[in-house]
């Protein structure tokens, strides 16, 4: 049997109702910028192409759709973000009250720190960045944005460090790309 094809997420597509508010939260709240916009033929639901990589034409995609099916629950039907640092999770943070969305909720996993949330429409969506620990999944704590770097590191190290699997992530990543057949580079 040959190795399977390695793959990497492209983009996601959302179903929507009324497509000029939610462009302009992904654009105004999150920071996506519109790369096209168009109706893919007559009758068709209009479409938004959103980026924030210059490398990727679109990471999302609305269509406008006047009965898009059912959102279900929040933290298992959603879309992630990964940003960088913890001072980009608090601008997301700054950006969401500002935004006056009230359905924010900040998880420790121990593998990363996330902000859950929807849009205007009831999508769920994740901005999360990755802490230097990987623990066993499913796992989640509190996370509270208002302390120091240092004060949420210690204590996601404090509340995860007796659990399994707990270890650096970069022992971990190192073991699953040698699991998936991958040189790590010494």
């Amino acid at each position: 049997m040959t190795a399977p094809t390695r793959l990497t997420l492209g983009h996601a597509t959302l179903a929507v109702r009324d497509l000029d508010p939610m462009v302009a939260f992904y654009t105004e709240v999150l920071g996506f910028v519109v790369t096209d916009r168009g109706e893919p033929a007559p009758g068709m639901g209009e479409m938004a192409f959103l980026s924030q990589d210059p490398t990727a034409h679109h990471q999302i995609v609305l269509v406008a759709t006047p009965d898009p099916p059912p959102r279900a629950f929040l933290l298992a039907d959603h879309l992630a973000f990964r940003t960088g640092t913890l001072d980009d999770l608090r601008a997301v943070g700054e950006r969401l009250a500002a935004a006056e969305v009230d359905t924010v909720i900040p998880v420790s996993h121990g593998n990363a720190w996330s902000l859950y949330f929807t849009d205007p429409e009831g999508n769920g969506l994740e901005c999360f960045v990755d802490t230097p620990f990987h623990v066993a999944q499913p796992a989640g704590g509190a996370l509270d944005l208002s302390t120091t770097d240092e004060e949420i590191e210690a204590a996601t190290r404090a509340e995860l460090e007796s659990l399994p699997g707990f270890q650096p992530v970069d022992e971990w990543r190192a073991d699953l790309a040698a699991r998936l057949g991958l040189a790590t580079g010494a």
